[in-house]
């Protein structure tokens, strides 16, 4: 073979992979996109409020959005509330207590559609804030959060010992 021929033949190889590789890139950045949820028709969000000395009695939650939009609040009733979230809300949300003073604030992150009881309480609120400030509300960060925010004792190591995972909440991980 001539040296032109040979140069003509690997340059058009090269070519054709840069081409292949280069709609490779995009195919799988279009795949790694994860898609936008919200929820298809209007649902009830319930639950628990409560601090470290028990049930909280009174207050207010509210669901917001990521930029801190309220989309609907309630009173609680005896430590429980029910919030009904429009049909099409997109996710995350944020569940955010407050007390009647305005002293104590307690939040849970919503990052799913088929979850719809939440438990308010400093360990949602530690775990909330820390996903956070990892980036936001999603799987991995909560995920990351909880398990960096719960914390098994040192005398306690064992799976025996150990009575479950508070953060079912956040994708049943346990």
């Amino acid at each position: 073979m001539k040296p032109t021929v040979l140069f003509t033949v690997l340059l058009g190889i090269l070519v054709c992979l840069a081409i292949t590789s280069c709609g490779q890139g995009e195919q799988a950045s279009k795949v790694s996109q994860p898609a936008t949820k919200k929820y298809a028709q209007a649902t009830i969000l319930e639950g628990v409020v409560s601090n470290n000395k028990g049930v909280i009695k009174t207050g207010t939650v509210a669901a917001t959005d990521e930029n801190g939009r309220v989309i609907t609040q309630a009173t609680m009733d005896n430590g429980h509330y029910r919030l009904e979230i429009p049909a099409d809300t997109v996710l995350p949300i944020l569940l955010t207590f407050s007390s009647e003073s305005g002293a104590e604030k307690l939040s849970a992150a919503v990052i799913y559609d088929t979850i719809t009881t939440y438990y308010i309480n400093p360990s949602s609120t530690a775990i909330a804030k820390a996903a956070k400030e990892m980036g936001g509300y999603n799987r991995a960060n909560m995920v990351h959060a909880a398990e960096n925010t719960v914390h098994i004792p040192d005398g306690n190591k064992t799976s025996t010992g150990w009575r479950g995972d508070p953060t079912t909440q956040y994708g049943g991980w346990h």
